[in-house]
């Protein structure tokens, strides 16, 4: 207020304190934010969002507003001699709805590391901004980059912390750090798994099938994220719930690459002349 009072500016109508009352101001903070919670910038004003989501169901008869957790995509990533390939499509549904044929569903948290999206978009999108503030504090704190393996657990415990609660995430975390690559698969059950190839999805069963029968852990760069590519456009032709933009990237050592943004429609067109010409 001194420095206020210098500019002649604390009688200011920007300056006065509000006229609202206590009462409101608390039931906005209720609304707004949840300061006992770390995690939580804009929590719900219920303690356990399930419940709701329970009650509202059970009174769906009634009041007509049904609410289904459909959700479709396609991701999927593999460790390889030249370090990790993700790949991903760009669908989001609700149901049999196309919300959007765009949707960025590789997470650059930072140089070294990288998150897949698949589950419920807004919870998906709003945890790895969360995760990407803690990556950053960890090093501001301790002068280096956090590892693949401290990241993901810092995933697993808060999706453990809001496991029943209704959270929809499956995701992974490839990077690398000072024990090279890294690639582990978090999901909103709290569970963390590190393993060599993942796919997660509606669609991942379809990209499985294509990943097994070329995966090696020796393939040439331009081969794995061929791979890649090619399983995820399987995926799209297959799954009503996958499509879009097929998003390659390669992690190296070096940190990542953006290999390709291709349509899954071109890509069709594409292996379909390959498939002729044969």
């Amino acid at each position: 207020m001194a420095l206020a009072e210098i500019c002649k500016i604390s009688n200011a109508s920007y300056m006065r304190p509000t006229a609202w009352a206590t009462d409101d101001v608390n039931e906005l903070k209720s609304y707004a934010s949840n300061f006992e919670n770390p995690y939580t910038l804009a929590a719900p004003p219920f303690a356990n969002p399930v419940e709701n989501l329970n009650k509202i169901q059970a009174n769906a008869d009634k009041t007509g507003i049904k609410i289904e957790f459909d959700h479709g995509t396609t991701t999927l990533g593999f460790k390889f001699k030249g370090g990790v390939i993700l790949a991903v499509d760009s669908r989001a549904t609700g149901g049999q709805y196309i919300g959007s044929q765009s949707m960025k569903k590789i997470v650059e948290i930072n140089d070294f590391l990288l998150g897949t999206l698949a589950g419920g978009a807004a919870d998906c999108v709003y945890w790895d901004r969360v995760l990407s503030k803690e990556c950053r504090l960890h090093e501001l704190r301790n002068k280096e980059r956090i590892s693949v393996a401290a990241a993901s657990k810092i995933m697993a415990n808060i999706a453990h912390e809001y496991k029943g609660m209704g959270l929809s995430m499956g995701m992974m975390l490839a990077g690398y750090d000072k024990r090279g690559p890294g690639l582990y698969y978090v999901d909103s059950e709290g569970s963390r798994t590190a393993g060599n190839l993942f796919s997660v999805g509606s669609g991942s069963i379809f990209a499985y099938g294509v990943l097994d029968s070329g995966y090696d852990y020796n393939l040439e760069d331009e081969a794995a994220q061929e791979l890649g590519r090619r399983a995820i456009y399987h995926a799209t032709h297959r799954d009503a719930y996958s499509g879009g933009i097929i998003r390659v990237y390669h992690m190296t050592k070096n940190g990542f690459k953006v290999i390709s943004n291709e349509d899954c429609e071109m890509l069709h067109y594409k292996y379909q002349a390959e498939k002729a010409a044969q």
